[in-house]
């Protein structure tokens, strides 16, 4: 079973005010933090950004979303369209501390999901979930209709909700789900 890793680097960081991807976090931009941890895991990586020439220090395949403006949901889709491998791990460009053993625990629980989507202290995480490429006609058919809304696709698939996530440790949750929208949270990731 053939696995990509996903980054999805193409929203508008309009809460940050600068695009959060590029930030710079322990000298190294927080894309690259991503892209290290999703290469222990995955048999390639692919970034989703439709500024695709802000990403080519990485040396890795970027691809415009094909879909114009539908959000997260044309971002999946671009990637299971562009990738052809079976099974896809999502990291938002604002999760700069994401883990590979809660990659590999999610991917674990895959059995016969079309996805496992965690969710940690009573959030749903669907772009730091695991899908199957299988859905991709799913997801298309829903952005054809207009309806952008990534939880809507879950209505039609069979997926695996993770609340529990022992026998990891809370210290490594609270990292791996920390998200960076604001500029008070890039504040506290420097210091983490």
């Amino acid at each position: 079973m053939k696995s990509c890793g996903v980054i999805l680097s193409g929203g508008k960081s309009s809460r940050m005010g600068k695009n959060k991807s590029l930030l710079s976090l322990h000298n190294k931009p927080v894309i690259e933090h991503i892209a290290l941890v999703l290469n222990e895991c995955t048999d390639n990586i692919i970034v989703i950004a439709n500024e695709t020439d802000k990403y080519s220090f990485l040396g890795l395949p970027v691809y415009k979303d094909r879909y114009k403006n539908k959000g997260p949901l044309g971002g999946l889709e671009a990637a299971l369209h562009y990738s052809k491998a079976d099974v896809f791990l999502f990291a938002a460009c604002d999760m700069p501390f994401i883990n590979q053993d809660v990659y590999n625990y999610l991917l674990d629980q895959l059995n016969d999901y079309d996805a496992v989507i965690p969710i940690y202290e009573n959030k749903m995480h669907p772009l730091a979930g695991i899908y199957r490429r299988s859905i991709l006609p799913k997801i298309q058919q829903q952005l054809d209709m207009d309806d952008r809304k990534v939880r809507n696709l879950f209505k039609y698939m069979k997926v695996n909700y993770i609340h529990r996530f022992a026998p990891l440790s809370e210290n490594l949750l609270q990292r791996h789900f920390f998200n960076m929208n604001f500029p008070a949270q890039y504040e506290q990731a420097k210091l983490l």
